[in-house]
């Protein structure tokens, strides 16, 4: 191909991945009937003796078998050769999809995806799905202990807003969020992107190609099998294709001036971030494989930056069939503290900095034990921010005797004393 595959550091733990990463999903689901698994490994052995070791999984893909391929592949004193991200979270019961996020679930979800794939550890373990119903911080406690355990070397998020991020990152370092990010879908830029670079936490896209829109155009839809979950997605929906074909017409026509594919292009789009954006396209195909790898000698100036920029807004419909979980509605509740309401107020005191000590009274032996606990009570920085907004909307005077407190404390200078001799 005489296209070299660049490394790139990924968030700020030390994971190191191929700038651009191999998506498995559609190699045994989701995109038509599971492929044969001699031909997805000849693909996969292709793709890491191209440069690309950053293979993208997920126990949710097949569900299962995408694993057990990952594992077969990575045969013969494959797997140090390779970065392995896998995903926990999605589950169906009798049929009907869950977001699964509780600590045991976690934990054999990790340890059922170990066995899949025949491996000790999992280079990055992401949250597939946030479950709204669990705050981030106890899925996170789990996780911590997975790796403290060796089980998995770095966590990931995918789908979860700045807040959750924010949240899951005072737990344990985030290495990687994954989300949409292409000519496709840009809806991350105003509040992921500039939360991840604050806290260094490197950006995966997944669809990068428009679930393969940039790849074939409007033709991808009538080609379609009827098991394709891409059936279900707005964007290939009649009343939005017209539109998004005129984008894919105009996004060829700048490939066609570039001497590219719409394909590369389109990556080329996403690689052009930063160096702390890999894209994980997906394929089936050793030649699309190739095609897309050459997208990362594609150059492109300011000036053509904004003008597919510009495309991409033009791109109409939603970007997902299950915007529901997608990072827009993943908040999690609070983290409840299990401390009761004084050892809360004197956390918050002690956390102003190790200058400080409160000296609460008490008459009780039990309330003194009580207070004591505060010291073992941990807060986040959005925690105290939060509390500290509490603090703000108490109302009247701190003390009965505000004329004897510091803000009448000043007095008279030195020089204007008197003494009798």
């Amino acid at each position: 191909m005489g296209v070299s595959v660049p490394r790139i550091k990924l968030g700020s733990q030390g994971l190191e991945v191929s700038k651009q990463g191999l998506g498995c999903m559609g190699m045994s689901a989701s995109y038509g009937l599971p492929k044969p698994d001699h031909e997805m490994i000849h693909l996969i052995h292709h793709a890491i003796n191209s440069g690309v070791t950053f293979l993208d999984t997920s126990d949710a893909y097949g569900p299962h078998t995408n694993e057990f391929l990952i594992g077969k592949a990575l045969k013969g004193g494959l797997r140090e050769k390779v970065q392995i991200a896998s995903k926990f979270g999605i589950v169906r019961k009798d049929g009907v999809r869950e977001i699964c996020g509780d600590p045991e679930y976690v934990r054999s979800a990790c340890e059922a995806s170990l066995k899949r794939l025949d491996v000790d550890y999992i280079d990055l373990y992401y949250v597939h799905r946030i479950d709204t119903r669990v705050p981030i911080e106890v899925t996170m406690g789990e996780l911590k202990k997975l790796v403290e355990e060796g089980k998995i070397k770095y966590v990931g998020l995918s789908e979860a807003s700045a807040s959750t991020i924010r949240r899951a990152h005072a737990v344990h370092p985030i290495t990687a969020i994954q989300n949409e990010w292409s000519l496709w879908s840009r809806d991350l830029e105003q509040e992921l992107v500039p939360t991840c670079r604050e806290l260094g936490i490197g950006i995966v896209t997944y669809s990068p190609l428009g679930r393969g829109f940039f790849s074939v155009g409007p033709a991808l839809i009538q080609n379609l099998p009827e098991n394709d979950f891409r059936k279900q997605f707005p964007r290939f929906k009649a009343e939005n294709l017209e539109i998004n074909k005129v984008v894919y017409e105009m996004i060829s026509e700048i490939a066609t001036r570039k001497g590219c594919t719409p394909s590369q292009l389109a990556l080329a789009w996403v690689h052009h971030q930063g160096d702390d954006v890999c894209p994980i396209p997906g394929t089936t195909k050793i030649d699309n494989f190739n095609e897309n790898i050459g997208a990362l000698a594609v150059k492109l100036t300011p000036e053509e930056m904004t003008e597919l920029s510009a495309l991409a807004d033009m791109v109409n419909g939603e970007r997902h069939a299950f915007m529901a979980s997608t990072w827009i509605n993943s908040d999690t509740p609070p983290l409840s503290k299990g401390c009761t309401p004084s050892q809360l107020a004197l956390a918050w005191v002690h956390h102003q900095g190790d200058d400080v000590c409160p000296i609460p009274g008490t008459t009780k032996i039990d309330n003194f034990n009580e207070n004591i606990g505060a010291l073992a009570v941990k807060l986040t920085p959005e925690e105290m921010t939060e509390l500290s907004a509490l603090a703000d909307m108490v109302n009247g005077e701190r003390h009965a005797f505000m004329a004897s407190t510091w803000i009448n404390s000043d007095t008279p200078p030195l020089s204007s004393w008197k003494v009798d001799t």
